[in-house]
């Protein structure tokens, strides 16, 4: 009795343990557990493992499953099994033509996958003919020879690895420094070439800049000399599993910081490239471009790190574009302002230094934001406006006027002779031909009509100068000029007053003032005014 219960043990036991240990290729996770528990030390059967592959034969079909693992290790790519769907129906809808088909790493190596064919999974018609390529290119062609080459006293161990291993890792560390050293030489070279094609010149910040681009640059260079070398010494997986880990986030910050400097660049070479231009319009839009590429720039990084670190960006990225929508329905002002910058700068109604009017608001452009614009009033105070009101309104710009429009009137007392006023008429007339800021082949001044207590001279001027600052200077200049031409001639300018007229009155006379009509006089008074006008010193008077 006693050995029948311990046969029925040992039976239930082995079949226990052959169950534990069978093939199975019934979804995903069976499928790949197989390749790799009869691959391993303690359970190598790599005929079993060799099942996971259809449609070769079995020393093809061993081979081809040996690389497999092989590639998968010596780039360090750990199987987690706990996201490895246990689905027999596994569907993979994102981004892959096959319907039923499941990649192991689709961001390192979108090569390897597996998919349902005739009811059971096995590795793909695709990673079986890619396997070959794949291994060479992670084992190269030296590798085999070495295994031929070296001695058995090679493979002692010291300091925990092999003899060629250490070495090996030795020789690795000074190519990657030779490469290194190399890249940085000619990086800094060819970048200081691509800079002055750009530039035309030399220029010390950029240089700068440059230097410290062509830094990572190198760095970059020699962790893709580590990750191509570095399987070789094969190494085990949990090794390679740490080094490449630190290599891909290495690598991903410095490619940020590569993008970083590239931006800092390219920003500084067309910020070269708007000074050269009249308008200061696209100056503003320079760190503007800026803070928009660089937040491009981190928030990409930003991603590629948490995605080594095993964190399914797709749902973050779901989850930011549902926030971002949130954020935006809830900002709705923010995102008008933002539409009303980006027209601004499409549209371009106005530059900076422009003497814009725009509603109630009338000064200079300072500064176009993300938000808003600044403008200065003539009392030097601020308004910001913003740029989702500023792109509706209507905008006078005084900036794009081609001349500056003066127009004023003179008044004359109403007792000036005409031959005095047609004097005066003459005389203004030739002061602002003589003028240097105002135009010659238009203006005009006449006698335009009768004030209530002046003859109205109108006189109408356009200055060359846009510049607010200019034309106020040619106004005092040309004023002067008239109260002189005035002051030469004997005409008096008139104001508001009233005039009584008594015509008897004991020991009063009448207001009869005497107004020198010579025509020699008058011709003498236009020609004096008129020539030290035009040999005044511009610079001394303004």
């Amino acid at each position: 009795m006693k050995k029948i219960i311990f046969l029925f043990l040992f039976v239930s036991i082995f079949t226990n343990a052959q169950d534990a240990t069978k093939v199975d290729l019934s979804n995903p996770h069976a499928t790949i557990y197989t390749h790799l528990y009869f691959l391993q030390q303690d359970s190598y059967q790599p005929k079993n493992a060799a099942k996971t592959i259809l449609g070769l034969e079995e020393s093809a079909a061993i081979e081809k499953a040996i690389k497999i693992k092989k590639v998968l290790d010596g780039k360090g790519l750990f199987v987690d099994f706990n996201k490895i769907p246990n689905n027999p129906n596994y569907n993979d809808t994102i981004g892959y033509s096959s319907f039923y088909k499941y990649v192991l790493f689709p961001q390192r190596m979108p090569q390897v996958s597996v998919e349902k064919i005739n009811g059971n999974w096995y590795f793909s018609s695709e990673t079986v003919a890619e396997i070959d390529k794949l291994y060479k290119g992670v084992y190269p062609w030296y590798v085999e020879k070495l295994e031929k080459i070296i001695p058995s006293s090679g493979h002692q161990k010291f300091l925990g690895l092999e003899l060629w291993q250490f070495i090996g890792l030795i020789i690795l560390m000074v190519l990657s420094l030779l490469v290194f050293l190399i890249i940085k030489k000619i990086g800094f070279y060819f970048l200081q070439k691509l800079q002055l094609y750009f530039t035309k010149n030399t220029n010390f910040e950029v240089d700068k800049v440059i230097k410290k681009l062509a830094h990572p640059l190198a760095l970059l260079a020699s962790f893709a000399v580590i990750d191509k070398i570095f399987p070789s010494l094969q190494f085990g997986l949990d090794t390679n599993t740490w080094v490449f880990k630190i290599i891909n986030i290495a690598t991903t910050i410095f490619w940020i910081y590569v993008f970083l400097k590239l931006v800092q660049v390219v920003m500084r070479i067309y910020a070269e490239f708007t000074e050269r231009t009249h308008s200061r319009l696209d100056d503003q839009l320079v760190p503007i471009l800026h803070n928009f590429l660089t937040g491009i720039v981190l928030v990409v990084g930003l991603f590629n790190v948490l995605r080594l670190f095993g964190i399914d960006t797709t749902t973050l990225i779901a989850g930011a574009t549902i926030g971002g929508l949130a954020f935006a329905l809830a900002s709705q002002d923010t995102v008008r302002n933002l539409i009303g910058t980006i027209m601004i700068f499409l549209d371009k109604p106005f530059h900076i230094d422009d003497w814009i009017e725009a509603g109630e608001v009338v000064g200079t452009v300072e500064q176009v934001g993300f938000r808003s614009t600044r403008v200065r009033a003539a009392d030097t105070s601020v308004y910001q406006i913003p740029n989702s009101k500023l792109s509706e309104i209507v905008i006078n710009n005084k900036g794009l006027r081609l001349f500056r429009r003066y127009n004023t009137n003179l008044g004359l007392r109403y007792d000036t002779p005409p031959q005095l006023i047609e004097a005066f008429v003459k005389g203004v007339r030739e002061i602002i031909i003589a003028h240097p800021e105002t135009r010659s082949d238009s203006y005009n001044v006449e006698f335009t009509g009768f004030g209530d207590s002046a003859l109205l001279i109108m006189v109408n001027v356009y200055f060359k100068s846009l510049a607010w600052g200019v034309e106020q200077s040619s106004k005092h200049r040309l004023h002067i000029a008239i109260v002189k031409l005035a002051k030469e001639l004997g005409v008096d300018f008139a104001f508001p007053s009233t005039t009584v007229t008594i015509e008897q009155f004991p020991e009063k006379k009448s207001l009869n003032l005497k107004y020198n009509t010579g025509q020699e006089k008058i011709d003498a008074a236009i020609q004096k005014v008129v020539s030290e006008f035009s040999n005044e010193n511009p610079k001394e008077i303004t």
